[in-house]
């Protein structure tokens, strides 16, 4: 590793102007805490209808079936985000509001809809048919793209492309799928074990990912929006890959409803399976893309030696990275790992954080100056901590 380290002054933050800053902080605190009040509010009254549909008992397998894949899929989800990792609180924030607000709005719409058609038809079966192949579609889906429209719009320093739309939307849809699937896994414990286990292998490991693939589609359309300079592109496209959510949906829900075990089966192979090899080969695209970020806008820390050759490649690409943290770990455990994570991270931030002040997002001066010097000097900073422990061994 290049021991070369240049002059750096860490950033300083601008004075507070009459304790403003210190308001706002607060402010921000006291909205998180009475939103996440809300949200399990909402979740404890979604807990309470599962639970007097299926009973306490049934209720709690259910929510300990439902609970077991989670952590896996979140964990392959996150494996997507390789290049600038998204923080884990805007990560929770979209998860639960998938499993907790989503989930509610979805219940209550959708059975007064179920119930307004099923009265005015005088037929419960068309009312059920409705809300599965037309409510449900439209209003899981709306209620699933509000948290990504609200990061989307308030969030421009990490809503960044594609990919991102990919992790956000993933996190919502695995956390509707979870706390919906309490309700199923709870109806087919009266079913017995058997029940239980068959819908269990098909809910929770043959297709796991339909509500993440529905709502994916809005996340692209609003990645490809925020990484577009095209005006129709940041108008249409949005609006296009919601669009495409609710007809996936429908799909999905109408194969079911109305072709039985065959229709599940041909939607399955013939509709959800290729939609989700497209998704893979966009997520693979774009991680290109993002790699190109990365080498274009850290080159010039590359001429001036901040980053030696061989460092400066493998930060440009997935396997290169995943080298260095490797080589890391095996070389100097657990603490050397971290810290190369850290500094992989921090590069990726440096480069994403110039690539957006080229795209004209952040055009204060003065923060966005701060913001780069702050990113160098915590990178100068754990680069010194790797070198020094190299020296040592």
């Amino acid at each position: 590793m290049n021991n070369f380290t240049p002059n750096v002054a860490p950033a300083r933050p601008p004075a507070p102007v009459a304790g403003s800053s210190s308001h706002r902080s607060a402010l921000k605190i006291i909205l998180g805490v009475f939103a996440a009040m809300i949200a399990a509010l909402l979740g404890l009254v979604v807990l309470l209808i599962i639970g007097a549909e299926t009973g306490p008992v049934e209720m709690i397998i259910g929510l300990v079936c439902a609970s077991l894949p989670v952590p896996i899929y979140v964990m392959l989800l996150l494996w997507i985000d390789r290049y600038e990792s998204e923080p884990l609180w805007m990560l929770a924030t979209a998860f639960f509001w998938g499993a907790l607000v989503a989930v509610f709005i979805a219940l209550i719409l959708n059975t007064f809809n179920e119930l307004v058609v099923a009265a005015a038809t005088k037929s419960m079966q068309i009312g059920q048919n409705f809300g599965a192949v037309i409510s449900a579609p439209i209003v899981e889906e709306s209620a699933k793209a509000s948290i990504l429209f609200i990061l989307f719009f308030f969030k421009k320093d990490e809503f960044d492309d594609i990919i991102d739309g990919i992790v956000y939307a993933g996190m919502v849809g695995l956390g509707f799928a979870m706390t919906e699937n309490i309700l199923y896994y709870g109806k087919a414990v009266q079913g017995g074990l058997g029940s239980l286990t068959f819908l269990f292998i098909l809910r929770g490991m043959a297709a796991p990912f339909s509500h993440p693939l529905f709502t994916s589609m809005t996340g692209i359309g609003l990645g490809w929006a925020r990484q577009s300079n095209n005006g129709f592109v940041k108008v249409v496209m949005p609006v296009l890959g919601f669009m495409l959510a609710i007809l996936m949906h429908a799909t999905w829900n109408g194969s079911a409803t109305y072709g039985g075990a065959v229709g599940f089966f041909v939607a399955y192979f013939l509709i959800m399976g290729p939609a989700f090899i497209i998704t893979l080969m966009t997520i693979f695209f774009s991680l290109r893309r993002e790699g190109r970020i990365v080498r274009e806008f850290l080159y010039p820390d590359y001429q001036r030696g901040f980053f030696d050759p061989r460092e400066y490649e493998k930060l440009c690409s997935v396997r290169g990275r995943m080298g260095m943290s490797w080589n890391a770990l095996t070389s100097g455990g657990f603490s050397d790992w971290r810290t190369r994570m850290r500094c992989n991270q921090m590069a990726s931030e440096l480069a994403f954080h110039r690539s957006r002040v080229a795209r004209g997002i952040g055009r204060d001066p003065q923060s966005v100056q701060e913001r780069e010097h702050a990113y160098l000097a915590t990178l100068q900073q754990l680069r010194q901590q790797l070198a020094s422990r190299q020296t040592i061994r």
